[in-house]
Formats: C-alpha cells, sequence, structure tokens
C-alpha cells in the first residue's frame, strides 16, 4: 500500500509541474491535485524561479464571449471535447493534454494564444456547470462557445462574421509599424 501512496504523490507532484510549466495558478494547482499549499509553493518557485501570481481568479463566462477569446476557447472546448469522447484521457490528464494541443494549433497559425491555462480551466468546469454549452454556425458549421439556453437557432460565429475591429491585436499592430 505504501508504494501505492509513492506512486500517486510522484504523479501528483508531476501534475502539478506540468500545470506550472504551462503557466496554471496556484488555485487551479490546488484544486487539481493533492499536494499541500505549502509544497505547491515551494515547487512553484523551484520550476518557475518566482513567486506564484496574487489575487482573485478571472471567474466571468462572458469573457468567452467577445470576438478572439470565443475562436480560441471554441478551438480549445473542441480538441478538448474529442479528446475526452474518442480516448481514455479525462479530468485534469485532458486539460493538459487539450491545452497543449491548442497552443500547437496556434502556434501553426502563427497566432498568439488567447486562452491561458488557468482560463482552459475555467471554461470546463463551466461546461460542466452547464453554464456554457456548444452550438454550431449556421454557415460554416463549426462549433462555438455560448451560454447555455441562448436562443443560437440562427447563430453566426466570429469567423464567418467577424466584428469591425476584429483582428487589431498587438502583433498585427506592431507588424503594420514595421511595414509603414
Amino acid at each position: 500500500m505504501r508504494n501505492k501512496s509513492v506512486v500517486t504523490e510522484a504523479r501528483e507532484i508531476q501534475i502539478a509541474v506540468e500545470l506550472i510549466n504551462l503557466g496554471a495558478r496556484l488555485q487551479v494547482l490546488q484544486e487539481e491535485t493533492a499536494v499541500s499549499r505549502e509544497r505547491l509553493l515551494k515547487l512553484y518557485k523551484e520550476v518557475k524561479g518566482e513567486s506564484p501570481a496574487k489575487g482573485m481568479l478571472p471567474y466571468s463566462t462572458d469573457w468567452f464571449m467577445s470576438w478572439l477569446p470565443n475562436i480560441h476557447s471554441s478551438l480549445f472546448m473542441d480538441i478538448y471535447h474529442f479528446l475526452t469522447s474518442n480516448t481514455n484521457v479525462s479530468g485534469v490528464e485532458a486539460l493538459i493534454k487539450s491545452y497543449r494541443l491548442y497552443l500547437e494549433q496556434v502556434e501553426i497559425s502563427q497566432g498568439e494564444p488567447a486562452l491561458s491555462i488557468t482560463r482552459a480551466w475555467f471554461l470546463v468546469r463551466f461546461f460542466d456547470a452547464n453554464m456554457l454549452q456548444l452550438t454550431d454556425c449556421k454557415e460554416c458549421g463549426g462549433h462555438f462557445v455560448v451560454h447555455t439556453n441562448e436562443l443560437c437557432q440562427n447563430y453566426i460565429c466570429g469567423i464567418c462574421r467577424p466584428p469591425s475591429r476584429a483582428g487589431k491585436t498587438r502583433k498585427a499592430a506592431l507588424m503594420d509599424a514595421i511595414t509603414a
């Protein structure tokens, strides 16, 4: 029995390190592992070389509804649902694997990640609490994050109909300044 607890503790530490490397906040680590707060603080400093960020976590479903966050959140949730439906991966492991795949997709498209691991964790929790759901775009057929019970019969996504200021990121502004 002692070996099992050592293996479990080692796995918990490994999960904490993976989450720290992905940028997770301390509160996420506390929720997803059985490691003590004191040990997590030490581990965080050891891995990142600095203390974890302080303050409240970003707790709002509304953040996921604005244009760019919605596109990134929708991509992440599609990856997450695919993994949890088609593999034996679940829980925090599904979160980590999905987030890594999300980062790969963003890198391939030469974009900047809009979704942090902490926001992705909240997103999964909002889905589990039935506060958010996916709906289909009537034009492209993609799946997009919306508030649960929102009227989405004729939903058109932000990719098919971007807002007038869409795409005006810091990176785009910098590229415009360089080429001007």
